[in-house]
């Protein structure tokens, strides 16, 4: 039992429980909270990036909500695993139908990543959100609430979670760093919350692979861990670029791309979350705003299929042959 307990994910290991022990979303939990302690609730929908709680926080507030008897007057689905119209026929109609169990007058019921329902399904599961609201309360959770249909968000009360601030974030690694007795340096954990960037699972996860095979992390452990692309390699980078030097611009894009295995996506958010912070002598603030545009058009076509590396270099040209440092 105890190498299982070793071996056991820490986002799931460290979880919160209950909503007291909750950090960051100041402004929902304490709603939230309200809504246990008065077993009365209306539907819900939270919507927000990935890794800032959604999930977290209706599994605390059904827990807080009907105590022990949680997991026989909760359900979760994932839609994007059953997202047509036959899963809210069957499978969601059957549950909320039944009757609740305990002194809580209704039944949870959480679908996860529910922006990827489909528009039949969605338009099925406003019907059962209608006529089962007496026995069953639903919470709709999704990256992007604009793709939820209106009629379905008009009667839910919808929460926008925030990504974590990197105190929140620092809190939680550390109470979690002094549990599984780690060391970890404060480079360790600043280099932790660039590549997290605000989000709280990713971060976990990264600190348990840097300090699986060692009890002291540091930013080197790090570095050579993370997948995603650190702060200071994306600096250097684009410093290359902006000075005209294409050419080794690109060698470090392929390091990257080849030696860190950073995908593509996330080396894109990198240089977007890097542009704000560029001299004007290098790049004036109205080249940053074309700059935007082109990042936007560059990421529509990683999303499409288009190739990492090509549309990549493409945005390096163009940082090189355009910036006032250009040769």
């Amino acid at each position: 039992m105890a190498d299982r307990a070793a071996e056991a994910v820490w986002v799931e290991k460290y979880r919160p429980t209950s909503l007291r022990d909750m950090v960051g979303q100041d402004t929902i939990v304490p709603l939230l909270r309200s809504y246990a302690e008065k077993r009365s609730m209306p539907h819900l929908l939270f919507a927000g990036p990935p890794g800032t709680g959604k999930t977290t926080a209706a599994l605390a507030l059904a827990r807080d909500l009907y105590g022990e008897e949680w997991r026989q007057n909760f359900l979760e689905l994932n839609s994007s695993d059953e997202r047509g119209i036959d899963t809210v026929r069957t499978t969601i109609k059957q549950y909320a139908r039944t009757s609740p169990i305990g002194g809580v007058g209704f039944k949870m019921l959480l679908l996860d990543e529910a922006d990827n329902l489909t528009s039949e399904a969605q338009a099925s599961l406003r019907r059962l959100m209608e006529r089962y609201s007496g026995s069953c309360r639903f919470v709709l959770s999704c990256n992007y609430s604009s793709r939820i249909i209106e009629p379905i968000q008009s009667r839910c009360a919808v929460f926008r979670f925030r990504a974590y601030s990197s105190a929140a974030i620092r809190e939680q690694l550390e109470r979690i760093a002094q549990a599984e007795s780690k060391r970890v340096d404060a480079e360790a954990y600043d280099a932790i919350l660039a590549a997290a960037n605000g989000d709280l699972r990713r971060a976990i996860n990264l600190l348990q692979l840097t300090a699986t095979h060692t009890s002291h992390v540091t930013a080197k452990t790090v570095q050579d861990n993370a997948s995603i692309p650190l702060r200071r390699e994306v600096e250097g980078m684009l410093g290359a670029a902006l000075a005209g030097d294409f050419l080794g611009a690109r060698q470090q894009l392929y390091a990257l791309l080849t030696d860190r295995g950073a995908a593509g996506e996330e080396i894109l958010k990198a240089i977007h979350s890097y542009l704000p912070e560029v001299p004007e002598s290098l790049l004036p603030a109205r080249e940053k705003v074309r700059l935007v545009e082109y990042l936007a058009e560059v990421d529509f076509r990683l999303a499409q299929g288009a190739g990492d590396r090509v549309q990549l270099e493409a945005v390096l040209a163009h940082l090189a042959t355009g910036a006032p440092g250009a040769k």
